[in-house]
């Protein structure tokens, strides 16, 4: 009986996956085909692909716009490095606060930003930054610059409302796995001899070090293809990868093209992913888990 029962639950279990695996299969693995198709097309002169299959596409990707796909990984990996820098030191100081409710208080802060749409909050950034804005226009005020600071419509511009909305992705996982850190361990090493410098390098660093991981991933994938805040942010001279690709599906772009960046871009994703995999299996291993 209990044979019956263990054989059966692996199906009932598929049973059960099955309307997420039909959704997977439907809106995201046939759309991701498509695209790659897509890609090897020539362009019809509707913007659409039509036959013959072609590579002038990706010649093109990783030629002529090469370096907007760059600026894209450098302005995702200074938004997590930054996002990093701050949301560690945030995520420890509300990990060891002893008071439950001034935990839960810095908490709902942090998690605060998530019930404006992301869209008015890009916008609200603007303005604080903009040559009119709020914070130009009290530094001129009080006399502290002649001309107001260039803080949008750049790359700069870009940098600060990426790392403004995605400060939270970084701090949550980071805050997790601090929650779950036992400080006994941090004692040990200074009976030791070790200092709070090496104690931290040595011993709460590599056992927060998942948390780090996920909020490394959960920051540097959706910068690479973010399309909000470049437009309204950087303007022309803050365009990336995610900007370039929305213009050759509208009006007369280049729908192969686009869908050569769009596999590309994923393409990268995809091995940031793996990278994350297989750092997680090495400091699993490491650990002897």
């Amino acid at each position: 009986m209990r044979g019956e029962r263990a054989e059966r639950q692996p199906w009932q279990g598929l049973w059960l996956a099955t309307p997420t695996l039909f959704w997977l299969l439907v809106f995201f693995v046939l759309p991701l085909l498509l695209v790659a198709v897509v890609s090897f097309m020539t362009r019809a002169q509707d913007a659409g692909g039509m036959l013959p299959f072609t590579l002038q596409h990706y010649e093109r990707t990783l030629g002529i716009f090469s370096p907007i796909l760059w600026r894209s990984l450098r302005i995702a990996a200074l938004t997590t490095l930054l996002c990093l820098m701050m949301g560690y030191p945030l995520a420890f100081f509300i990990s060891t606060r002893r008071s439950t409710v001034v935990r839960s208080l810095c908490l709902f802060l942090v998690i605060l930003p998530f019930w404006t749409n992301f869209l008015i909050r890009t916008y609200a950034m603007r303005t604080l930054l903009a040559n009119e804005g709020t914070i130009n226009g009290i530094l001129l005020d009080l006399g502290l610059l002649l001309q107001p600071l260039r803080l949008v419509d750049n790359q700069f511009g870009v940098l600060i409302g990426m790392v403004y909305g995605f400060l939270p992705f970084m701090v949550l996982p980071i805050y997790a796995s601090v929650e779950r850190f036992d400080f006994r361990y941090v004692d040990a090493a200074h009976d030791l001899g070790a200092n709070d410098w090496r104690a931290f390098w040595r011993v709460v660093l590599p056992l927060t070090m998942p948390g780090v991981l996920a909020g490394s991933a959960l920051v540097f994938i959706p910068s690479v293809g973010a399309y909000v805040t470049p437009v309204l942010m950087g303007g022309v001279r803050g365009l990336l990868i995610g900007n370039l690709i929305a213009r050759q599906f509208g009006g007369s772009g280049n729908m192969p093209l686009g869908s050569a960046m769009s596999v590309v871009m994923m393409s990268v994703v995809l091995g940031i992913a793996l990278l994350y995999w297989l750092i997680q299996r090495f400091t699993a291993i490491a650990d002897g888990r």
